[in-house]
């Protein structure tokens, strides 16, 4: 099993290669297409990867556990500032991958987990929400798995607004 661990803003390269290989795989899952994500200069991917590892931001990768090892699984999650600072601060979960080769043998699961559990204990969330592709019954399932469910929300998804994403959330302990 590949090694969970932290994105690092110098790993700047690591994450272009996977992020163009995660649009490549399946387009309509990114808001990015293919070609703007090429487009992107090493200046660009730098500061992209400093974001990502930056504050209010975890993004966790999956990789061989050697320096320079391709990323075979990412998960992001972000910090969702509430409009009302009465309510409970909530986590977002974006940019799932996980490379062909390494789906169905646990690594999207122990990825989930060990958001949620940053998003819980460094995030100091109460809620994490993602949305999911309304025909995307293969994710909605995995994330009723995972304890998500739907809120009842949606809203039009961002590459095709005439579908919808639903909102599904879990509670974090």
């Amino acid at each position: 099993m590949p090694r969970i661990r932290r994105l690092h803003s110098s790993d700047w390269q690591l994450l272009r290669a996977v992020r163009l290989e995660m649009i490549a795989d399946t387009p309509m899952a990114y808001v990015e297409s293919l070609e703007a994500a090429r487009r992107q200069t090493e200046t660009q991917w730098q500061v992209r990867a400093a974001a990502m590892s930056g504050e209010g931001s975890i993004t966790l990768v999956a990789d061989a556990g050697e320096d320079g090892s391709k990323l075979c699984g990412l998960m992001r999650v972000v910090l969702k500032h509430p409009q009302n600072p009465e309510k409970p601060v909530q986590a977002v979960l974006i940019s799932v991958y996980v490379a062909p080769e390494h789906r169905g043998l646990g690594l999207a699961d122990e990825l989930l987990n060990e958001s949620c559990k940053a998003a819980a204990e460094e995030l100091r969330a109460e809620r994490i929400e993602l949305g999911v592709h309304e025909e995307n019954v293969r994710a909605l399932a995995f994330y009723r798995r995972h304890g998500f469910e739907a809120t009842g929300a949606s809203r039009p998804y961002p590459q095709d607004t005439s579908k919808l994403e639903l909102v599904m959330e879990r509670h974090l302990p």
